[in-house]
């Protein structure tokens, strides 16, 4: 079933090319200021500087088991890339995130209250296929079938990009002598930028031999696939200034909120004279919060499809000659609207929601400026089989242990994936800058590229002078 083919490996082409909130190592650090917003929005409390800045900060993510990349690393690399497909019967992923910090703001209006504001660009990409067999050496579409014979061919992709303004409000909403409790809600104004999806479900082909030729032809499935219809007004004749002009004016509103709680176990210490305000030192740290519970809308773009019953008397041979000198997706919607007996266009909106997540999150002191900070995140969004499109978060679990102080940092993230990879990573603080890397393996080896991703940030802090928020006066002990 040509289409079926095409399908499942377009989708996990077009993912792993296409492109979070993935600062892993300061997830839980009482530095990490207003990048912590992404995390948990009560955070931005829990940061004992009057002020923060991320001038600038970019972060990406991917993992997959259907490419293999060569002679590629993050510092060594030759100068070909090469990238093989995995072969064999098994189910395939491939999943990507980004986002990029564009002057992230945090101010502390006193001890007991604090906001946040700024403007990010995000997207979101992943594509799954039921079990299928494949290749590299597979010539044509009757060899492809021979080695999936019995298989019902399923495939999804569901992609999503847009930029937002945010404002974060946090507060104090318990203390006493034992702990306080920061809550904190964002609201996100968005723009849907592009988005796209595709979904094939119950391929199936009929095997017949006549003498000694063994023929393929369609048997059953249905197919579904949509975009944004600013990406019909892209063209490549004109300048990418002026195309991405149009992206943004054809683009839809959306919107989402964060909520978040941070519960601060304190020391429990007694302050001693001269040693400085104690007053955001904490034992334990425990945060919980709801993420991006939202969603963007899009239009149908004009090439938008949905099909379903394949005629019986079309053949591999069919398939071979219909697909192979397709240029375009119009091309490959007229070659497709040929073998079935159901196909329409799509019209009007979809909608693709942002990824709702729940994070709990332990941070622990420990002593000489160390610390270890646990992580579970949930993914809230269902299976995109159905009528409704999810986007999702990569990490599920993490473990960083860390070594900080205002101007320096070390980090080592290990970072368990929903689909079980294990990345140990790593991440160093200088000053204003942070910079890290989700695996290892994509800095010293050529083959790991594909299961990675990097951030870079710069955070303008407050001078010495300016770190804490000052206490108030009338717990100040006179100056003599």
């Amino acid at each position: 079933m040509k289409f079926v083919a095409t399908g499942v490996f377009f989708l996990l082409i077009c993912t792993f090319r296409v492109g979070a909130q993935g600062y892993q190592a300061i997830n839980g650090s009482p530095y990490a200021g207003a990048m912590g917003v992404a995390n948990n929005p009560a955070t931005i409390l829990s940061t004992p500087y009057k002020w923060d800045i991320t001038v600038f900060s970019v972060q990406e993510k991917n993992t997959t088991n259907a490419i293999t990349f060569s002679d590629f690393g993050y510092l060594f690399h030759g100068d070909t890339v090469g990238y093989k497909w995995k072969t064999g019967y098994l189910k395939r992923y491939a999943a990507f995130n980004y986002n990029v910090h564009l002057l992230n703001v945090r101010l502390n209006l006193g001890r007991n209250q604090a906001i946040s504001f700024g403007a990010n660009l995000r997207g979101y990409a992943a594509a799954r296929t039921g079990l299928t067999n494949y290749a590299d050496s597979l010539q044509d579409m009757n060899q492809y079938f021979n080695i999936n014979q019995g298989t019902t061919y399923d495939a999804q992709l569901v992609t999503s990009s847009w930029l937002e303004l945010y404002g974060t409000y946090s507060r104090t909403l318990w203390d006493d002598a034992y702990g306080r409790l920061n809550g904190g809600i964002t609201i996100h104004a968005q723009r849907g930028l592009t988005g796209a999806f595709a979904q094939l479900a119950n391929g199936s082909v009929n095997r017949t031999v006549q003498d000694t030729l063994t023929i393929y032809s369609l048997a059953a499935g249905t197919a579904k696939y949509g975009y944004s219809s600013n990406l019909d007004s892209w063209h490549s004749n004109r300048s990418t200034g002026a195309n991405l002009k149009d992206l943004f004016a054809q683009s839809r509103a959306g919107a989402a909120v964060d909520l978040g709680f941070e519960y601060l176990v304190k020391t429990q210490e007694l302050p001693t004279y001269g040693e400085g305000d104690d007053y955001y030192d904490y034992d334990w740290k425990i945060g919980v919060s709801l993420m991006d519970l939202g969603a963007n809308m899009y239009h149908y773009g004009s090439q938008s499809r949905t099909v379903s019953n394949p005629k019986s008397n079309v053949s591999d041979l069919n398939l071979n000659e219909k697909f192979n000198y397709v240029k375009s997706l119009h091309d490959f919607n007229d070659s497709l609207g040929s073998i079935v007996n159901q196909y329409s266009a799509l019209r009007g909106n979809f909608i693709i929601w942002n990824p709702a997540r729940l994070i709990v999150n332990v941070d622990k002191q420990l002593p000489g400026h160390f610390a270890l900070n646990t992580e579970l995140t949930l993914n809230l969004g269902g299976n995109n089989k159905g009528k409704r499109f999810f986007t999702k978060e990569i990490t599920l679990f993490a473990l960083t242990p860390r070594w900080e102080t205002r101007n320096l940092g070390g980090y080592l993230p290990v970072t368990v994936t929903t689909d079980g990879r294990v990345w140990v990573g790593g991440a160093a603080k200088v000053g204003p800058l942070i910079f890290g890397v989700h695996n290892w393996g994509t800095v010293f080896s050529k083959t790991k590229a594909q299961n990675g991703g990097f951030y870079l940030a710069l955070v303008i802090r407050p001078g010495k002078n300016g770190n804490q928020a000052k206490e108030p006066k009338q717990y100040t002990c006179p100056k003599w």
